[in-house]
């Protein structure tokens, strides 16, 4: 077997294969012999069937097929042994003329066009001097997270006796359908224990008549223009389907049985506890915050690290210059790759896919000169950590370690879960090694004007 390689403009890669009959020859012979002890046509006994016909029926099949093994298998040798940074799959020649495998004498000549991965220069030391953005945890953030666990520890107090629209009190009564006059209409509606909260009606006319409601008081209102166009939640109310809400669109009472507010947890013992674990050993509320501050760091460094990174993208893409990648080839290969969504989809989407493919291959350049490795290891520890923080956002922050254990190892039972947790790995230990190498740009910055350039 024969393989050259050409390769004149640096992306555009030409490979030929010759396949001589001695490559395949041998191969061909086991296979073949190998049908015919498997091989069931009428009239002989199974391993009897004369070799003849074996070869007449299966033997440009089976020859095929050995080649095409042939090819894959030495074409990969090809360019792993040669360090050929292929993109994509290699590509028949659109060129070539049709090879008849059956009729046609070996040699066989096959040539496949190759995507070649462009030079990049990209290298970053400590003379290259990148943006890097220290977000500021000041006091109201921490009010934020205080009363935020405040809240999740809260409770609903159904003891007030007077309704606050403004400290968003929940309304339990009795609600009763009227007729014209305003007595209970008969065989209307009635609805006990029904629950409202005036303050989200949508006509102030129906909110303005619970204002300083009280425990017993009966208030007429009309559910229709309190919820105007929207009838699912008047068939919510009302308890009946929403195509019927045009037939109930008059008055109701409705008699206040309970009116209840939500409450915040107490700041104290109990609630540094139920946040962070009696582990923690947090007494006094400066300690408290003091825990909260140092968190609240730790969050906003991973929103600086990823600002960070894109900073380096954008550096790196400059400094790279204009890249030519082979677009023929790869427009080749994305058509092939999306068959069922047409030569459109690629045209449309071509560009920001060469945007993209050209920071992978940059950032694949960082991590090689930087040492950076995925180990299984990194990912189950990354999926433990996504799994801790899925739990965080649900206000459970002391999850036992053996849960957080068995929910990183379902997640990780699907291959996008995988892929998903080496990206996070590669990019964490990325932005930690360049962080040390580079020189970093530092800004102190309040999370909202963070937030606005992140945005921009």
């Amino acid at each position: 077997m024969k393989i050259s390689f050409e390769n004149p403009d640096k992306v555009n890669g030409l490979m030929t294969i010759s396949v001589e009959e001695e490559d395949y020859k041998e191969n061909v012979e086991k296979k073949l012999k190998e049908y015919r002890k498997k091989a069931n046509i009428p009239g002989f006994r199974p391993g009897m069937v004369p070799m003849g016909l074996i070869k007449r029926q299966f033997g440009a099949t089976v020859k095929m097929d050995v080649i095409n093994n042939l090819l894959g298998e030495n074409l990969q040798k090809y360019i792993v042994d040669n360090n050929i940074q292929m993109l994509g799959k290699p590509m028949g020649n659109e060129e070539q003329e049709p090879v008849d495998i059956e009729k046609g004498l070996p040699p066989y000549e096959f040539k496949f066009d190759i995507a070649v991965a462009p030079e990049l220069n990209v290298a970053l030391t400590a003379d290259d001097q990148i943006e890097y953005f220290d977000i500021e945890v000041d006091d109201q953030l921490v009010d934020n997270q205080v009363n935020m666990y405040a809240s999740r520890a809260g409770h609903y107090n159904d003891k007030v006796e007077t309704f606050d629209a403004t400290k968003n009190d929940l309304l339990s009564g009795d609600l009763r359908e009227l007729d014209s006059e305003g007595n209970s209409l008969e065989g209307g509606i009635v609805v006990d224990s029904a629950s409202i909260m005036p303050q989200y009606f949508k006509g102030d006319e129906q909110k303005t008549l619970f204002e300083n409601a009280k425990v017993g008081d009966i208030i007429t209102f009309n559910p229709s223009k309190a919820y105007t166009g929207n009838d699912a939640e008047v068939a919510s109310l009302l308890k009946i389907d929403k195509a019927n809400v045009a037939e109930h669109a008059g008055d109701f009472s409705y008699q206040i049985t309970k009116i209840s507010r939500y409450e915040n947890a107490e700041i104290n013992k109990e609630l540094f506890d139920s946040a962070f674990g009696k582990d923690a050993n947090i007494e006094t509320e400066e300690q408290f915050r003091e825990k909260i501050k140092k968190e609240l760091s730790v969050q906003l460094e991973q929103n600086s690290d990823f600002a960070f990174l894109k900073s380096v993208r954008t550096y790196c893409e400059q400094k790279a210059g204009e890249v030519v990648f082979p677009e023929a080839i790869l427009k080749r290969i994305m058509l092939d790759n999306n068959k069922d969504k047409g030569e459109d989809y690629v045209e449309n989407n071509f560009e920001q896919s060469i945007k993209e493919l050209e920071w992978h291959l940059i950032r694949e350049k960082l991590a090689q000169a930087n040492g950076v490795k995925v180990e299984e290891a990194d990912i189950k520890a990354a999926a433990r950590d996504y799994a801790r923080m899925q739990f965080a956002q649900y206000g459970m922050s002391n999850v036992p370690d053996d849960t957080l254990d068995s929910y990183a190892a379902e997640m990780l039972k699907k291959y996008e879960t995988v892929e998903a947790m080496s990206e996070r790995v590669i990019d964490k230990k990325l932005t930690d090694a360049l962080k040390s190498v580079v020189k970093l740009d530092r800004k102190s910055i309040s999370l909202d004007d963070f937030n606005k350039k992140m945005e921009a």
